[in-house]
């Protein structure tokens, strides 16, 4: 879908590319990310990057947890 109402003007410089048939997103794309904490969602969206993909949240269990402090 496209969003209604944005008036942007494009440059002659501007490089138009087809977009048919794709996932097309503002920003990078993490397609290896454990999610282990809460936080990882803002240090992305501060570090660019709007899309993630992961699988696993990590060990949960044994000397090779991951564990996170909860922020302010």
């Amino acid at each position: 879908d496209i969003q209604p109402g944005v008036d942007i003007i494009i440059g002659p410089g501007t490089e138009v590319i087809a977009g048919e048939g794709k996932i097309l997103t503002a920003g990078g794309f993490d397609t290896h990310i454990h999610f282990i904490c809460p936080q990882q969602i803002d240090d992305a969206l501060m570090s660019g990057v709007t899309s993630m993909l992961g699988g696993g949240t990590g060990p949960a269990h044994g000397t090779f947890a991951t564990t996170c402090t909860p922020g302010p």
